[in-house]
């Protein structure tokens, strides 16, 4: 029996490491394989209670948090996989799903995507990541959802006052990865997140954590991700002004001025787990990856996501996905996608395009747009 390491300060931090690295080698395939089996039970456990949850309580906690942007997810990759991508991610978009994506990342990474989101709003996400050492990366994002600017229209005035207004939620955040043994490594997103509508607005700030284990079987790897933990967040601002006549029955009482107050709502907490696979082809050089997320908000039941992803001669990528799966009354379901990935003069710089189709159910369907540029 392995006796458990304790640290001492005159010890080196590389040999403490080491001893980390040493741990995890311990881990033996059918380790792993019985990981894996227990995650096929969990599955199958989630299953079985979306029968059982019938006899019980309907109540739900859905809409009940703030800052709903937060969960729409960045990459044409990872939205064309149905969002299994906690356990597959390292790249710049890793700052998204799971930071700890980004210690794996060679060179200079710079994503974009875009997302013609239901009515009329649209969604942009912007990361950029980069190594500083073998074991350190750190990377920056910005997230923007909003809609452009509406007419002010009131009871008296329905053609519109000649006013406009707008609403936008913002997210910027900064990430560290670090790469504790050649196996695994974790992840850390601080992030500022404000809304606004018209002059009105909520601030908030929240962390993400995430860890990538890359395992002894080749192919195979974990991860897990706890996004928006943070602070709850309320609105305020001169749109919530008034005046009111606090005895309405006597005349000849001023308006007095007024604030209202707007209740105060939680992020939306999210916890992620997940499994990816990948199966290289050697005789047709291309290659298949599994992806399989386990999730657990807060503001809703449990689900899963899946996602599979066909590579040929790593250039041309077919991709598809199932949101929500287990999910009663859910908005996500099935994703389709493709993207292409172009290297100028065999270069190291690479150009990926990517494109998914998300299928929204009642709420239609929306597609989504990325480009990685790697330096």
């Amino acid at each position: 029996m392995n006796k458990m390491h304790i640290f001492n300060k005159k010890e080196s931090p590389l040999l403490f490491l080491n001893s980390i690295h040493k741990s995890f080698d311990n881990f033996h395939p059918k380790d792993m394989i019985r990981f894996f089996s227990i995650l096929v039970f969990i599955i199958l456990f989630i299953a079985s209670n979306k029968v059982s949850a019938q006899n019980g309580s309907n109540g739900t906690n859905v809409g009940t948090t703030s800052a709903a942007f937060l969960e729409i997810g960045a990459g044409a990759r990872a939205q064309a996989m149905g969002g299994a991508y906690t356990a597959l991610v390292q790249d710049a978009s890793a700052m998204y799903w799971n930071t700890a994506g980004i210690s794996r990342i060679s060179g200079l990474e710079i994503t974009s995507s875009h997302i013609n989101w239901i009515l009329d709003t649209k969604y942009d996400y912007i990361g950029i990541a980069t190594p500083v050492s073998d074991f350190f990366s750190v990377g920056a994002n910005i997230t923007i959802f909003g809609v452009g600017e509406q007419p002010v229209r009131t009871v008296q005035l329905e053609g519109g006052t000649g006013e406009f207004y707008s609403a936008k939620d913002v997210a910027i955040g900064v990430s560290f990865a670090l790469n504790l043994t050649d196996r695994f490594s974790v992840g850390i997103n601080s992030k500022y997140i404000n809304q606004r509508i018209w002059h009105s607005s909520a601030t908030g700030f929240a962390i993400d954590v995430g860890g990538l284990y890359l395992t002894q079987i080749k192919g195979l790897q974990l991860g897990f991700s706890i996004s928006n933990f943070g602070t709850n967040m309320q609105m305020s601002g001169r749109d919530l002004l008034n005046v009111v006549d606090p005895d309405i029955i006597n005349q000849g009482v001023d308006n007095i001025p007024v604030n209202y107050q707007t209740g105060s709502f939680t992020l939306p907490m999210l916890f992620r787990f997940g499994v990816s696979y990948q199966l290289i082809l050697n005789s047709i050089s291309s290659e298949i990856t599994f992806a399989v997320d386990l999730l657990k908000p807060n503001n809703d039941k449990e689900s899963v996501n899946l996602g599979i992803e066909y590579m040929l001669f790593n250039t041309f990528a077919l991709r598809a996905g199932y949101k929500s799966l287990f999910l009663d009354n859910s908005s996500g379901g099935l994703s389709l996608g493709f993207g292409l990935i172009l290297s100028p003069l065999a270069s190291k710089f690479e150009v990926t395009v990517d494109y998914a189709y998300i299928d929204l159910g009642l709420l239609n369907h929306v597609h989504t747009f990325g480009l990685d540029l790697r330096f």
